[in-house]
């Protein structure tokens, strides 16, 4: 394995979507797979309705057409090949089934919140049923430090919640053109290097063939979006890091390299938490994103911010685990 396979599974990625979007956003436009946008939400965004979405179909395809090439071509496929795309693709059909009930039966929360949750622990019990199987450690690290714990039986309960709370919190990045699909490839990115660091190639492979699918995504998504991923490639996204972290033993790790996804998601928590208890707001609107909306900054700068942000902690993941 060297850097070319690294670049060729990225372009490929890349390609594969960027072929597809131009078929796939005119056939979910014509069937009027349109989003829907929440009344409470910035004004702005209310010019967005009717952008074809589902987008993230592109993505799912995209990267497990090139995991299959890329593992047939440079190394044997592993049971953690299937693991990460049996986790991804699942997490993925429950965000179609989302979208569909929002833009097709015009319910625009979509499924509601625990059947969504049912979805996630489902997904994330039969991925831990077959996980135990291939005897992967259950010892988790602490970043930085020599200090080690082995769950054992309870690192179960770790999984539920990492799949569970990730899946939800890249979720609620998707809020901006483009800010999910760019914040994605950079922790893809960092995982991979990591992964490659390991010698897990398979997982490196995986890692970026995600980051060419989103970046390719990210030619039709960023501002002016021409089409939006939707919870289809959102709750994919988040399904996939986790179990990127989780394959790699880096799961701590992810708290750093998904830094953004933690900051959006506490956000949320300390809003509902404010409101609930003082019937006070701590930000204008919640995720964060729509916070810097609403005091004046405009999308772009908005998601260039949190690209460079989730950039630094990138950097700051891969320093810890590989220099300190």
């Amino acid at each position: 394995m060297n850097e070319k396979v690294i670049l060729f599974t990225a372009g490929l990625a890349f390609i594969i979507t960027v072929v597809l979007s131009p078929i796939f956003i005119p056939f979910l436009r014509r069937l009027k797979f349109g989003q829907s946008i929440r009344e409470e939400g910035p004004k702005s965004h209310q010019k967005k309705s009717g952008t074809p979405t589902m987008g993230g179909l592109m993505i799912l395809l995209s990267l497990s057409i090139t995991t299959f090439v890329m593992s047939d071509l440079f190394f044997e496929r592993t049971a953690q090949t299937y693991l990460l795309l049996f986790v991804t693709i699942g997490y993925g059909l429950l965000g179609f089934v989302d979208d569909f009930i929002k833009v097709v039966m015009k319910r625009n929360l979509g499924l509601t919140s625990k059947q969504k949750l049912a979805g996630q622990l489902f997904i994330a019990l039969v991925f831990y049923f077959f996980f135990q199987h291939y005897s992967i450690s259950t010892v988790v690290s602490i970043p930085g430090t020599n200090v080690s714990i082995d769950l054992g039986a309870a690192y179960i309960l770790l999984i539920i919640f990492m799949l569970v709370g990730g899946s939800n919190a890249v979720n609620f990045t998707d809020g901006l053109d483009g800010l999910l699909a760019g914040t994605a490839a950079i922790a893809f990115g960092a995982y991979a290097v990591l992964a490659w660091n390991q010698g897990q190639y398979d997982i490196a492979i995986f890692s970026v063939a995600v980051v060419g699918a989103v970046l390719g995504f990210l030619v039709f998504n960023a501002h002016p979006a021409k089409v939006f991923m939707g919870d289809t490639g959102s709750l994919a996204l988040g399904g996939a890091i986790v179990t990127v972290a989780i394959l790699t033993k880096l799961e701590i790790l992810l708290v750093i390299i998904g830094g953004v996804f933690v900051i959006e998601t506490l956000s949320v928590i300390i809003q509902v938490i404010s409101f609930k208890t003082t019937g006070k707001r701590v930000f204008r609107m919640s995720p964060l994103h729509h916070h810097y909306e609403l005091i004046g900054w405009s999308e772009w700068r908005v998601v260039v911010t949190f690209w460079a942000v989730g950039l630094l902690f990138a950097i700051l993941g891969i320093y810890i685990e590989v220099w300190v």
